[in-house]
């Protein structure tokens, strides 16, 4: 939001799953201070909220003074010294899932050209949620609960990573396929071959944790030979990457990225970018 606006300060959060849920602020980048960060926003409360209820973009040009809008956060958003502010609605089917903020500290009006790219922001983060949920439904429970779990149903049967059936277990997987990814699109960067080599090699580990085949299924995956930038492309869609934010990741054009994609798919004979996820993951290509 920040780099795509320009302004100066943005901030924002997720919502949980609850009817009405509130948003809480949890992302903050250019603040002066953390005043923002852990504020809970209501449906229909300020500006945030407005958004939320109205599942539209909202803008003000001074906060303290605006009149259609509520005033239960002043306090925090005057001590961060915030006067112009937008917020964008993250909306992925017919849901607000979050909330994305720019702001200025001057109270100047904020231009169609400042608007339309915090829409084009928030339209990127649906993108990627959107692609997060159609890829959890195609994998089902997440490693370690459910049908994944073992005989007896204890979290960690085979098959599972460990601790993935503790609480929190998805949450902390979901961190390990963030990492995994940032760490495909650091390797070829790094100049010494040794420890290039390394680094993939550990990333390997990763991804063969979650792959390894339950007990009685293996060979059931098909063994699968990706080139490096096919599964470097792989690594970043599977975190939610659209084709732009994994070439910016991995310094290549997008129609390099839209080739490799086509390429890695026809391999793992996937019609879809979520199914090519699904297959790389079952092969252990993929943690």
């Amino acid at each position: 939001m920040r780099r795509a606006t320009g302004l100066p300060v943005a901030f924002g959060g997720l919502l949980d799953d609850r009817p009405r849920a509130p948003l809480r602020i949890e992302e903050l980048s250019g603040a002066s201070s953390e005043v923002l960060r852990g504020l809970v926003i209501s449906p229909g409360s300020g500006l945030g909220g407005r958004s939320m209820a109205l599942a539209r973009p909202c803008a003000v040009t001074d906060y303290p003074v605006a009149r259609h809008i509520s005033h239960e956060y002043d306090q925090p958003v005057a001590a961060e010294g915030l006067r112009s502010v937008l917020a964008v609605p993250v909306v992925v089917g017919r849901r607000v899932r979050a909330v994305l903020y720019g702001a200025l500290r001057t109270p100047l009006p904020l231009g169609d050209r400042v608007l339309d790219a915090a829409v084009a922001a928030a339209r990127d983060m649906e993108q990627a949620l959107a692609v997060r949920d159609e890829a959890r439904r195609l994998l089902g429970p997440e490693p370690g609960r459910g049908a994944a779990c073992g005989a007896a149903g204890a979290p960690g049967g085979a098959g599972a990573p460990d601790g993935a059936g503790a609480p929190g277990g998805a949450a902390a997987w979901e961190a390990v396929r963030e990492a995994h990814g940032e760490l495909r699109a650091l390797a070829p960067r790094i100049a010494d071959p040794a420890l290039r080599a390394e680094l993939l090699a550990a990333c390997g580990r990763l991804a063969s944790a979650a792959g390894a085949p339950a007990a009685g299924t293996e060979g059931r995956a098909p063994r699968v030979g990706l080139a490096p930038r096919e599964l470097d492309v792989l690594a970043a869609v599977a975190t939610g990457a659209t084709n732009a934010d994994a070439a910016r990741r991995l310094g290549l054009r997008p129609e390099t990225v839209k080739g490799y994609l086509r390429s890695a798919m026809r391999k793992l004979g996937a019609h879809t970018r979520l199914e090519a996820v699904v297959a790389a993951r079952r092969a252990g290509l993929l943690p």
